[in-house]
């Protein structure tokens, strides 16, 4: 017996089976194919936490080809909220819960605090909308000024699973080229994936920049003397009796009356509910669901518990579902949507389910009777035959699986003929889609380049609202708190937005520029964050999201500060006046150290940047926007400062005349590049000063609404061509009084060299954007740690 068997019976309470022991004993696979039921997300979570090192007498040998960060990627929420809750309960068996982290990052509910610690070991669970979409540097409900960190601890030092794959659409596809580039190019840390599945074929992950990779791709399945083992077999050889319901919806149901079908629906549940058992109906749209539960809520023969569970539940309520499927919901009848079709741990005595692709109905049937408890459990399928109900699926693929179901009539797990669909992606991220998403710049209507089509299935993209009692004065709300965000489908979205238009309502979105909830008059946008008025309805806690529900919504508690906008400093007015030469000072060391933690190559560039990074606080708009923070301006005069000791909204002058949209970071980039010299790092040096704030990174423009010059000299986020900073200490370095030239904004060569663009793009292809987003995000680190210690005891 393994140290390894030990290790997870203290874990989970039971003997590991073979392939679980294996997956932590050997190198990682590409792949893992195991039937539904037999613990693949405590196999990986496990040979992970054992190959990092981890054990209950304390911290051994480190695999160097496991990355410290596990990547949970599910494509649906109740997925994170079972797998982040398993997680934490064999951590706290392991006595490991105060040594590895678990975050969530799921739609409403999102850690802000993973990136905080990238030496750390920490697990992260979530939907792919969150981990996607930071992985292509346009994070869902994220300011854009933190994607570049969250980019970069997500191709570095990161181990992705992709769980239950049949299920994510493009976003599998998404999932190879993403691995495929990381090879590509390396990565300034180990970096890998593994895909997970009990329906999983190879060839859906045969991507253009993939593929030559399948050659040599490792797939652990269950092997023959494991399949013969007693609790293996008795879950493979489940009796589940198949049938095809007494119901169709047909087109001339669905034009006649679909509320028919429902009603008929409704009646076939009563009957064939069977007392202190449970009851699963799957449904293929959210809003059959809603109309069924409330259909069997008025059924008084029903004397069962109810429950229904989807997706477009706000986290709060959604919390009190869970807590019951969690619990084992083990009597009373479910109704749900696509939201039950994986990993959540059902087992139905009897189950309905919509006609769907194949790959989904054997998801759905490992639902009902999961573990061979039930001896006489059934399964009924709800035929469609109108093209026009197929949505979210293609009329072919529920062709295909009604052609398997009417061949069968039992649904064992080792009964059923393997998935043979194909993938099938409308849009596939090249190479150089990929290189364009790392400038994060809007473009100039204010809008970003739209990843949802590689993240999401055109059918399945959503948005976030949440609801609000806002009055005259919008500006003043905070940002959401993860239970008040809602995930809405852009076609429901739409209809929402179109009702209210009618009577001239509009919700709002945060303007980061100028800094306020401004309205909305757009449509749908996927990763768009809308603030509604509670009044005017949409929301129902009992059923979720609603177009057309009108009465109020209730409004769930928010406190905190509104979202961060161009100009803010928060940073800089945390509490605690620090002095400009003692803050780049901690900055540096910060880095130093962080550099040493994680083997950066680059440690000595990374400390340079620490150390010149707020130099350009020094600038007369920014001493004297922190002086407004002193009780004594005239005193705080007499010296430069970092920090001042009272928060407050920056406001940025020059002898009495505004600064708008003034940024120190792009003071500070000028003026080392004024006395850089020929230093061989000077250019990276320059990328990571501008860039720690994530606000000025790969271009350099003006903004609308600057303060104009008086004559014709150029500007650009607050600075004029000549403005000067005074001299200045840098970390026991003193640096002369420097002219700051903008030259670098323009294109082509200037007399301070080649412009900023072609700079910026000269790094971006020698590093590779991997790299750079690394370094770039351990030097905000560092600033953010200086910061926070400063703050605390003045270290």
């Amino acid at each position: 017996m393994s140290g390894f068997d030990s290790f997870f019976r203290t874990a989970t309470g039971f003997d590991p089976y073979p392939y679980q022991r294996k997956l932590a004993l050997e190198p990682w696979p590409d792949a893992l194919d195991v039937p539904t039921g037999l613990g693949k997300t405590a196999a990986v979570t496990l040979a992970w936490l054992w190959k990092r090192g981890w054990r209950e007498g304390g911290r051994e040998a480190v695999d160097a080809a496991t990355p410290r960060r596990l990547v949970w990627c599910l494509p649906m929420r109740v997925l994170v909220e079972q797998t982040a809750a398993g997680v934490r309960r064999w951590l706290e068996s392991l006595g490991l819960a105060d040594s590895v982290a678990v975050h969530l990052l799921l739609g409403g509910e999102v850690s802000r605090d993973w990136v905080r610690a990238p030496a750390q070991d920490a697990i992260l669970v979530g939907t792919q909308d969150m981990l996607l979409s930071r992985a292509l540097m346009r994070g869902y409900g994220l300011s854009r000024y933190r994607w570049p960190m969250e980019f970069a601890l997500l191709h570095n030092d990161a181990f992705w699973v992709f769980d239950e794959v049949q299920l994510m659409g493009v976003g599998m596809a998404t999932s190879a080229q993403l691995e495929a580039f990381r090879r590509r190019l390396a990565t300034a840390r180990p970096a890998r994936s593994l895909w997970v599945s009990a329906t999983l074929r190879p060839q859906w992950l045969q991507t253009v920049d993939f593929a030559p990779h399948l050659d040599d791709f490792r797939v652990n399945r269950l092997e023959a003397a494991e399949r013969q083992e007693v609790a293996v077999a008795r879950r493979l050889e489940a009796k589940k009796a198949l049938a095809p319901a007494p119901l169709v919806l047909d087109a001339e149901t669905a034009r006649s009356s679909a509320k028919a079908y429902l009603q008929g629906l409704a009646e076939l549940v009563v009957e064939h509910h069977q007392p202190d058992t449970l009851t699963l109906v799957v449904l293929n749209r959210v809003a059959r669901a809603q109309a069924l539960y409330k259909q069997l809520k008025k059924d008084r023969r029903l004397e069962a518990p109810l429950l229904l569970v989807h997706s477009r539940f706000r986290p709060a309520e959604r919390m009190a579902l869970n807590e019951k499927l969690m619990a084992e919901f083990g009597s009373g009848v479910i109704v749900a949507t696509q939201a039950v079709e994986a990993g959540v741990d059902l087992s139905a005595r009897t189950l309905f389910t919509e006609l769907a692709p194949w790959s989904s109905l054997v998801q759905r049937f490992g639902r009902c009777n999961r573990h061979g408890e039930q001896p006489e459990a059934r399964i009924f399928w709800l035929d469609i035959q109108d093209e026009r109900q197929a949505p979210p699926y293609a009329p072919e693929d529920l062709a295909a699986a009604r052609t398997r179901l009417e061949a069968l009539d039992e649904a064992g797990p080792g009964r059923l003929p393997s998935v043979e669909e194909a993938a099938d992606w409308a849009q596939v991220i090249r190479w150089s889609d990929f290189l364009e998403l790392f400038d994060t710049d809007p473009d100039l209507s204010g809008f970003d380049v739209d990843v949802s089509p590689y993240v999401r299935d055109s059918d399945d993209r959503d948005l976030m609202v949440f609801w609000r009692d806002p009055g005259d004065a919008p500006d003043d709300q905070p940002a959401p708190t993860a239970d008040e965000l809602c995930r809405v489908p852009l076609g429901d979205a739409k209809r929402l937005l179109d009702r209210l238009r009618k009577q001239d309502r509009h919700p709002w979105y945060w303007d980061h520029l100028e800094g306020g909830w401004r309205p909305w008059h757009g449509g749908p946008r996927s990763g768009l964050v809308l603030m509604f008025d509670a009044a005017w309805g949409g929301y129902d806690p009992e059923l979720g999201f609603e177009a057309g529900h009108k009465k109020p919504v209730p409004v769930l508690a928010a406190a905190g500060q509104v979202p961060e906008a161009d100009e803010d400093e928060r940073l800089t007015t945390l509490g605690r006046a620090v002095a400009l030469d003692e803050h780049l000072c901690h900055v540096q060391d910060q880095a130093r150290a962080l550099a040493e933690a994680l083997e950066a190559l680059e440690a000595e560039a990374l400390a340079l940047a620490g150390r010149w990074h707020d130099l350009g606080k020094a600038h007369p708009a920014f001493q004297t926007m922190l002086r407004d923070h002193f009780d004594d301006p005239a005193a705080a005069a007499e010296r430069l400062w970092a920090k001042a000791p009272r928060a407050g909204r920056p406001d940025y002058r020059v002898d009495g005349q505004p600064r708008r949209h003034f940024r120190h970071e792009l003071a500070s980039m000028l003026a080392w590049l004024a006395h850089a010299g020929d230093h061989p790092q000077a250019d990276l040096i320059a990328y990571l000063i501008l860039a720690h704030h994530g606000k000025l990174r790969m271009r350099l423009r003006a903004l609308p609404g600057e303060t104009l010059p008086p004559d014709d000299r150029l500007f650009c986020r607050g600075l004029w061509a000549g403005d000067q900073l005074p001299a200045a200490r840098v970390c026991h370095q003193e640096v002369p009084a420097t002219t700051l030239a903008l030259d670098l904004m323009q294109l082509g060569d200037g007399p301070s060299g080649p412009s900023w663009s072609s700079r910026a793009q000269a790094l971006l292809e020698a590093l590779g954007p991997f790299r750079l987003a690394w370094l770039e995000t351990l030097v905000r680190l560092a600033d953010w740690q200086a910061s926070a210690a400063e703050q605390e005891d003045g270290a």
